[in-house]
């Protein structure tokens, strides 16, 4: 059954949370205990809320969902902002019954176009295409190295100049 997280759910839902964005951002952001407050209280602020799946009386998976507003046109459009299954119950098809339940909650409060945010490699794309989501933008990434400029350019100068006066 999937209903609207109670306020023990979403107590174990924070416990978890760390792990479920370490996870769903492919490793790459492992947040502490306070962060994560700080992004689930930005979207309860928002009006988000969690939906959860229980199995066997064990919280299983959960979805947040809630409003979001598109970065151009300003419209109010429905958007998933998290989606877990417990590593246990995981293999058992729960993900595809969460996403239904958002995607009907969503469309019921009227939203035109529900979106959702998901890393590159992460296998659970798969999923959301098989329920209808398509590639509308692509977010790309360029890693900043640093780098000693000064120093690298005074010796390849010294080098050139070095190799300049054997040359002749």
């Amino acid at each position: 059954m999937i209903a609207k997280a109670t306020e023990e759910e979403l107590q174990e839902i924070r416990t978890k949370s760390a792990d479920a964005l370490f996870e769903g951002t492919m490793k790459q952001f492992h947040p502490s205990a306070e962060r994560v407050n700080e992004l689930v209280g930005s979207a309860f602020e928002k009006g988000c809320y969690y939906l959860v799946s229980r199995q066997e009386n064990k919280l299983a998976g959960w979805v947040l969902i809630g409003p979001s507003t598109d970065f151009f046109s300003k419209e109010e459009i429905g958007f998933i902002y998290e989606l877990y299954v417990v590593p246990e119950y995981r293999g058992q098809g729960l993900a595809k019954p969460l996403m239904q339940k958002a995607i009907d909650e969503l469309s019921i409060k009227g939203y035109p176009e529900i979106r959702l945010s998901v890393h590159a490699g992460n296998f659970v794309q798969h999923v959301y295409r098989e329920l209808g989501f398509v590639d509308k933008q692509i977010s790309m990434s360029f890693q900043v190295v640093k780098r000693e400029t000064s120093v690298t350019l005074v010796n390849v100068s010294e080098s050139i100049k070095h190799k300049m006066l054997y040359m002749r």
